[in-house]
């Protein structure tokens, strides 16, 4: 009878061990973003207490550079199952929720003040509409006010018309959005950026003073127009199938340690943006605006871009309504003297 009960616990801690280990999930994500980067050593900070607080059943592996391909490389990794996630450039993920655009939309956010006002009302949104797509966000992240910077300058919408302007490669949203200001559109692999500008293929960028300075970009142009043409957000984010493989609770761990980390570098990268203007401005890039009178042609064409959007059905009507709707909010509350309240 002993021998039998020693057998019985032996088997029943073999089996508790094998749903243990069955319950343990490795999540391979890539990114284009270099490693050493602020964000990426608070990224491996964060997986190491993932590790730690679930006990090891949860494991992220990190691919960074570039070295599984670009957003879109990596899309189709995770869609065979060879990656599970990765950080990236919003306008990759159109296809799971073509609304997350909605913040990129051209020459809408006039300042920092509105976009924390509609990001706080329309974030959770954006998240939601990803997951019924099939992907499970973290917190968003800015990257920030993208810039055109340029070998020739720039102050006016007839100037558009000498670009060579690099656009991400799969992405026909952003192509059409280019060309809507009469910028030719180059569609690239962010990786063939660099080589672009050196050979000429393309000789202009439009993005965030951050970027520009990480991949070297700014050392192939001459020129920065200082008019924020987009606000542009980035993502980590996994294969919601994947997710969903892991038990509620390891869920929440990842979730409340991810999107706590991603908060940091969301407000970090504001204030990186801003030194990184800085360091353009000091290394010897020209700062060249549009001249008043021609705002309204600015303007212009940035609304007959986001009603080519809207009447193709690459936004809904309801989310530009709402975020419309949030921006006139914060500008009455402003002129009022009364941001009312967050709720």
């Amino acid at each position: 009878m002993l021998c039998r009960s020693r057998i019985l616990i032996i088997v029943l801690a073999t089996l508790c061990l094998f749903s243990l280990t069955a319950q343990a999930k490795t999540f391979k994500i890539a990114t284009i973003s270099p490693d050493g980067l602020s964000w990426m050593k608070k990224l491996r900070a964060a997986v190491k207490v993932i590790d730690g607080r679930t006990e090891g059943r949860v494991k992220i592996k990190i691919y960074p550079g570039g070295v599984q391909g670009d957003d879109y490389t990596v899309l189709r990794k995770i869609r065979i199952g060879q990656l599970q996630g990765g950080g990236f450039a919003a306008g990759s993920l159109t296809r799971f929720y073509p609304d997350l655009q909605i913040y990129n939309l051209p020459l809408q956010f006039k300042s920092f003040a509105e976009v924390d006002f509609v990001r706080q009302r329309m974030d959770d949104r954006i998240i939601e509409g990803l997951g019924s797509g099939g992907i499970q966000s973290f917190a968003l992240t800015e990257t920030g006010f993208a810039y055109l910077l340029s070998k020739e300058p720039v102050t006016s919408v007839a100037d558009l018309k000498k670009l060579k302007a690099w656009v991400p490669d799969g992405d026909p949203i952003s192509a059409d959005l280019i060309k809507s200001f009469g910028v030719s559109p180059i569609p690239l692999s962010i990786t063939d950026v660099l080589a672009g500008l050196q050979t000429g293929l393309i000789n202009a960028v439009a993005v965030p003073p951050i970027v520009a300075l990480a991949l070297q970009w700014h050392n192939h142009v001459d020129y920065l127009l200082d008019l924020p043409l987009a606000y542009i957000y980035s993502m980590a984010a996994l294969d919601k199938k994947s997710f969903d493989r892991i038990n509620d609770e390891d869920q929440a761990i990842l979730l409340e340690v991810m999107n706590g980390m991603f908060a940091e570098v969301d407000a970090e990268n504001r204030i990186d943006n801003e030194k990184a203007y800085a360091a353009l401005i000091n290394q010897g890039i020209k700062v060249t605006s549009p001249a008043q009178a021609d705002m309204p042609a600015w303007h212009g064409v940035a609304s007959e871009s986001i009603q080519g959007l809207l009447q193709s059905g690459q936004i809904t009507p309801e989310s530009l309504d709402l975020y419309q709707t949030y921006l006139e909010e914060f500008r009455q509350h402003s002129v009022s003297g009364d941001l009312g309240s967050s709720e």
